[in-house]
Order: structure tokens, then C-alpha cells, then sequence
């Protein structure tokens, strides 16, 4: 069975997006994995199609209601439905390349996108939804969200980027950032290819590699370090 995801939004037209293009968009055409957007208002109890309301206890702003975000987490993934279900939230917890891995090993996802000021504690809770952040800073819905971390497990999904070898050396799977990369032109601007990657001894290249990516993961990111 492939991976299956599940998007809950106000905004269905923006899916599929840069998922469908490239070798993401070729894994979705060929069924490796499969991406469903839906609209929230569908699940809406008034001519209006409501889906938010004032804050209580005041503030600026908007919230998701509970009720309705609960009746279309419940159609879409009910409670014989494997699948963790995920609030993009920037007070979630950070996302990793180790969580994208975990998540690509599952039978897919189901992502909810927050607007407007957030979604009502109450639906967190009740639905156990496990809320990620892809970074410290915040944006006007969860959408652009939900396709960074969707890009992240998909591309690790079998037959998706080709072969399992792909991701070896890349940032963030061994512990440390990637190695600077080359290839022909020999010559740029008076910048050429380190010799060491054009002598044929894989040996002393697989060595440098690691001591790049020791020092570059020093200086930038200390912190994968410890």
C-alpha cells in the first residue's frame, strides 16, 4: 500500500503545488504516494460555512472551531485509521530529518493546516494531534508548512528519489552537514575542482569528504555536534 496523505485546509487549491512537480510529482502520478487536499468549510454546520470564531476571553483575531475541525478529522481519518495526525503549529515541536524518516516508514498522514490565530486546545487534545514546527518564525497559515514536511518524508519514500544510497551522504542523516559538491567545468573563474576529487582514490576522497563535513558542521552547526 502506498503512502497516503491527507490534508485538511482552507485552501485545497493550493495542493498540490511544488509536490506535483519533479521527481515528488513523478512518484505521485505513478502511485507511489498519494495526497488527498480537503476542505474544511465542507465539514461546516451553516449556510455560511463557517469555520471560526472570537477567542474567548478576548484578543485579536480568529480561531478554529472545534467542532468542525473534529468532524472532518473524524470523516477523513476515523478512529480505525492508522495514520498520525499532525497540527503545523510554530509552537510545535521543531522538525527533523530523524522524523521525517520515522514518518516515512508509516502508512502515511494526515496534516491539519492552522489559521487565522490557531485552533481551539480543546480538538488538540481530544484528537491527540501532534503538533510540528519547520522553523522559528511564523507564517499567515499551515499550508506552505505542511509542503515542506510532506517534501521531506516523500522524498524518502521507496522509488521516489531512486536509489537508497541517494540519501546517504546528505545533511542531517549521518549527524553532520554535507560535504561541498563540484563537477566540470574543471576550470571557473579561476576556481578549479579540488585535485583530490579527480585522483581516482576513493579512499583519500571518502576521507576528505568526511573531514569537509566535520568542518563545516563545526562552524555552522556546532550543535549536531554534542
Amino acid at each position: 500500500m502506498s503512502f497516503s496523505a491527507d490534508i485538511i485546509t482552507l485552501f485545497p487549491e493550493l495542493f498540490p503545488g511544488p509536490l506535483g512537480a519533479s521527481v515528488l510529482g513523478r512518484g505521485l502520478n505513478e502511485g507511489l504516494w498519494s495526497l488527498r487536499a480537503n476542505q474544511l468549510r465542507d465539514f461546516a454546520h451553516d449556510r455560511h460555512r463557517t469555520v471560526d470564531d472570537t477567542p474567548s476571553g478576548g484578543g485579536a483575531g480568529m480561531v478554529l472551531k472545534s467542532d468542525i475541525l473534529a468532524s472532518a478529522i473524524d470523516t477523513i481519518a476515523p478512529s480505525t485509521d492508522r495514520r498520525p495526525r499532525i497540527l503545523m503549529s510554530p509552537r510545535g515541536t521543531p522538525l527533523t530529518q530523524a522524523k521525517a524518516r520515522t514518518l516515512a516508514q508509516g502508512p502515511g498522514i494526515v496534516i491539519i493546516c492552522g489559521r487565522f490565530e490557531g485552533v481551539d486546545q480543546r480538538v488538540i487534545e481530544a484528537r491527540n494531534l501532534e503538533e510540528i514546527s519547520i522553523g522559528d518564525y511564523v507564517l499567515a497559515g499551515g499550508e506552505t508548512a505542511a509542503m515542506v514536511l510532506l517534501e521531506a518524508i516523500v522524498r524518502l519514500l521507496p522509488g521516489v528519489l531512486g536509489a537508497p544510497e541517494s540519501h546517504a551522504d546528505e545533511s542531517f542523516e549521518n549527524g553532520l552537514l554535507e560535504y561541498p559538491q563540484y563537477t566540470r567545468p574543471q576550470l571557473f573563474e579561476d576556481a578549479e575542482i579540488p585535485a583530490i576529487l579527480t585522483s581516482g582514490d576513493h579512499g583519500k576522497i571518502a576521507k576528505w569528504r568526511r573531514e569537509q563535513s566535520e568542518k563545516i558542521t563545526r562552524e555552522r552547526r556546532p550543535d549536531l555536534l554534542k
